[in-house]
């Protein structure tokens, strides 16, 4: 595309469809700059625990910054370059979350109004964020896309001109892509002997800043895209040669999920990425809980899906490198996070479900779980189902253990199957869901500042 080779240069001139040149590596430089100036924080690079044999990881923690995500970069890169005109008319923009807590946040710190459309799955606690930092919030639409199109219709609304305000692409306008590019030259700084970069990819514009950041002045260092397999947006995008709406799932990695990437990001960086990989839905819940466990960070499902990638083993030709995972951000809704890590726990073989049937007499239940002790093995939770059996001298019982690891686990149902209790493991669908139909409730939007 002749669009992405001329990105390749830092001082090629291509006009975008935002009314702005295109990203280049010169304009990634010029935003760091801006950001430097505006005292943004700049986000610890972090030798890993070893997590896999064999890799030599370092994290770049985005999650460090205030809102809790990388977001910041390009947000507060594209409020610094508004006139003094669109300052005092502000901004309006369309997300689930961070990228309406990062322009909420910088915002309400430089004195510009901030309007934000937010669907109505947007977690609580990001909205009432968005309202603590001033922000009008006006939630509507089932999804994101329906909420971008309603932020469309505001500000061409000739009724309200209240939204004649600037619209701010979360992950394709050049400004945002010059401001996330900004974490990969904070990369190649820290750690001038990386060898490959890991990359989430939701839209795109992340991925498109560090290409252009790195690939410019160091084109070995590779740099890996990966997403989940529910929202396979950019593999699908360099299959078509072109941006294409993709179906989607249910994901962890929900700030990754957008059905098509941005036209501006895809162009910028299809020629310089060395690979895209898509990952299982399952290995972004081991990524979560491997980050949790080993580095104590907690972060959100588009944050860990780099870690997951390695965990998926999809990433072992990068064995004996030295390699940057982005995680880029941490804002995981804390209800999620009970339900993530009892996920992963299974996944990895530590936590297990299973039904088996028992004596009824006196003794009977205290033989079962002294049973499963001997394994090394502990009952989290454990529940009888007499009333459902025919016999009166058995019963079933509903147990979930935790072990040491998936060794311990296959000693327990082999102890268990000897003794003739005849485990019947549970076993999850979750991975091959669909997504939920989705429900038409007709709630009053909410317009105001709450």
């Amino acid at each position: 595309m002749a669009m992405s080779t001329a990105l390749n240069s830092a001082t090629a001139v291509v006009m975008t469809d935002y009314g702005i040149p295109a990203s280049t590596a010169r304009s990634v430089y010029e935003a760091k700059t801006r950001l430097a100036a505006a005292r943004l924080r700049r986000t610890e690079l972090r030798q890993a625990h070893t997590i896999a044999p064999g890799f030599n990881l370092v994290y770049k923690c985005e999650l460090d910054f205030w809102t809790g995500s990388f977001k910041e970069r390009g947000a507060l890169n594209f409020l610094l370059q508004l006139s003094p005109e669109e300052k005092k008319r502000g901004v309006i923009a369309a997300s689930a979350g961070n990228h309406a807590l990062a322009l909420a946040y910088h915002g309400n710190r430089l004195g510009i109004p901030v309007s934000v459309v937010m669907p109505l799955i947007a977690p609580m606690t990001k909205v009432n964020r968005c309202v603590k930092y001033k922000a009008n919030v006006i939630s509507f639409g089932a999804d994101i896309s329906v909420a971008r199109q309603h932020a469309l219709t505001l500000v061409g609304d000739a009724t309200r001109p209240e939204y004649k305000q600037v619209y701010v692409n979360g992950f394709d306008d050049p400004r945002i892509v010059d401001g996330a590019g900004t974490c990969g030259l904070e990369i190649i700084e820290d750690a001038p002997d990386v060898d490959a970069i890991v990359v989430p990819i939701g839209g795109g514009g992340l991925v498109a800043g560090i290409c252009l950041a790195v690939k410019h002045r160091h084109p070995a260092i590779k740099i890996i895209g990966v997403e989940s397999d529910a929202c396979p947006s950019f593999a699908e995008a360099l299959k078509a040669g072109k941006p294409v709406p993709v179906k989607t799932k249910a994901t962890l990695a929900d700030g990754l999920k957008v059905p098509q990437v941005g036209a501006h990001s895809f162009a910028v960086c299809r020629d310089l990425l060395d690979a895209v990989i898509v990952i299982e839905e399952k290995f972004v819940a081991l990524g979560i809980v491997k980050l949790l466990e080993t580095e104590k960070m907690v972060v959100e499902g588009a944050g860990a899906i780099g870690v997951g990638a390695v965990l998926s083993g999809k990433l072992d030709t990068l064995k004996g490198l030295k390699t940057a995972i982005v995680v880029c951000g941490g804002n995981i809704d804390i209800t999620m996070l009970g339900r993530v890590i009892e996920r992963g726990l299974a996944l990895e073989g530590r936590s297990i479900r299973f039904t088996a049937t028992i004596s009824d007499l006196p003794g009977g239940l205290a033989a079962f779980t002294t049973c499963i002790a001997s394994t090394g093995a502990s009952v989290k939770d454990i529940m009888q189902e007499r009333p459902y059996i025919q016999s009166a001298l058995i019963t079933t019982v509903r147990v979930q253990c935790e072990t040491a690891n998936a060794a311990m686990t296959a000693t327990l149902l082999s102890e268990l199957k000897k003794r003739g209790y005849r485990p019947r493991v549970s076993t999850e669908e979750a991975d091959d869901a669909e997504e939920p139909p989705r429900i038409d409730i007709r709630l009053p939007k909410m317009d105001s500042k709450l």
